[in-house]
């Protein structure tokens, strides 16, 4: 039994286990990770309360302190995830819910905590969130959530989207809206590859995502 509590740990984000990328202190970084951490924090995501970008320690935590390993590479992410985050057409509370999405697929933990918040506070019912994190469509949804819920997790579980999803997001967002929208999925994608790998752990007391299909 406890081989198998191990186990689900281990898949619900490595509850047990230690980061593996340590938080660099901001007296052993080369200039470039810096640089890095200044345009991090001096954007957009540095005015959010409770983000992993806007320490008043001089570094960063959550994906950016994985970044920071490959600054150029890190930079070009940062920016991209400004963008899909914050001017995406999509709009705070339907940008969140694809996030959700993808942090569900993935069995994202940091992602989820640190997204399930934002979300909430974008004004997506709760009641949204908590089937996602079960696994299951969402009852109650309006039409552009339904259709960005659906146009992600086709993309997601099939690799490919309908006819239908991709029409809906067309008539509602016009093509730039589906380009916006791939972009929200791909980036977070890649922040639950990053999260992942490092093991990003979630606060003490926090409820993981419970584990589906094994992961």
């Amino acid at each position: 039994m406890k081989r198998q509590e191990q186990s689900a740990a281990d898949q619900t984000g490595n509850m047990s286990a230690e980061r593996r990328f340590r938080l660099l202190d901001p007296a052993e970084m080369s200039d470039a990770q810096r640089t890095l951490v200044a345009a991090i924090q001096s954007g957009p995501r540095g005015k959010v309360a409770g983000s992993a970008a806007n320490s008043q320690t001089g570094t960063v935590g959550g994906p950016f302190n994985v970044f920071l390993r490959s600054p150029e590479l890190g930079d070009y992410l940062q920016k991209t995830g400004s963008y899909v985050r914050f001017g995406c057409v999509l709009g705070n509370k339907l940008t969140e819910l694809a996030i959700l999405v993808t942090a569900r697929y993935w069995s994202a933990q940091y992602e989820w905590y640190a997204h399930h918040r934002l979300a909430l506070q974008a004004g997506l019912d709760p009641l949204i969130a908590a089937a996602i994190a079960n696994g299951r469509e969402p009852a109650g949804m309006d039409e552009q959530e339904t259709a960005v819920y659906r146009f992600s997790r086709e993309l997601h579980h099939d690799k490919q989207v309908s006819d239908e999803s991709f029409q809906a997001i067309v008539r509602m967002f016009g093509e730039q809206g589906v380009m916006d929208l791939i972009g929200v999925n791909g980036y977070y994608t890649v922040v639950s590859m990053v999260l992942n790998t490092d093991r990003t752990p979630i606060p003490e007391g926090v409820a993981p995502l419970p584990v589906l299909n094994g992961r």
